[in-house]
């Protein structure tokens, strides 16, 4: 299960990444717009989600700059990956829809395998960049909240699910 609940905390980072690394590119040129009470990063579901760890953590705002910079630096290698993965889902979705070709998407799933790995790669190392710039504590807390959300996510999946409505 812990493998499981890494890989959430990858994908949910991902997504925050890839939310914030898009808002920096769309606005290069503008100014930063004024802090809001840990909300620097997008006012999104991914920039509520970074100011929730912000003010979780209690990050300062060196370390906010720092992120914010790692995560744009990061942006370039993995935009590209992103959208190939975007687009072998597009490609795929015509086999669903149409003819299916078991060689072809055969094809296609190792090509996005491929570029998962490299994701995977560039994610992982991304967030222990991150990571490293959290103090001793900062990084308990993380592993108090991953052991939360991690232990919540259990109990859902050990509930009975809800019987099917009577007709």
């Amino acid at each position: 299960m812990k493998s499981f609940s890494s890989r959430l905390l990858i994908a949910a980072l991902a997504v925050v990444l890839g939310s914030v690394l898009a808002k920096s590119q769309t606005a290069a040129d503008a100014p930063p717009p004024p802090p809001m009470h840990g909300h620097e990063f997008g006012m999104g579901g991914e920039g509520r989600m970074m100011g929730f760890f912000a003010s979780q953590l209690n990050l300062t705002d060196d370390q906010k700059t720092q992120m914010h910079a790692l995560m744009h630096t990061a942006h370039p290698a993995m935009k590209p990956l992103i959208e190939q993965q975007h687009q072998i889902d597009q490609q795929l979705r015509q086999y669903v829809e149409g003819t299916y070709n078991d060689t072809k998407v055969r094809a296609l799933a190792a090509q996005k395998s491929q570029i998962e790995i490299e994701l995977t790669v560039a994610q992982t190392k991304l967030h222990s960049q991150l990571y490293q710039l959290l103090t001793a504590d900062q990084q308990s807390q993380l592993k108090e909240l991953e052991a939360s959300h991690e232990a919540r996510m259990q109990e859902r999946g050990n509930q009975a699910p809800p019987p099917p409505p009577e007709q």
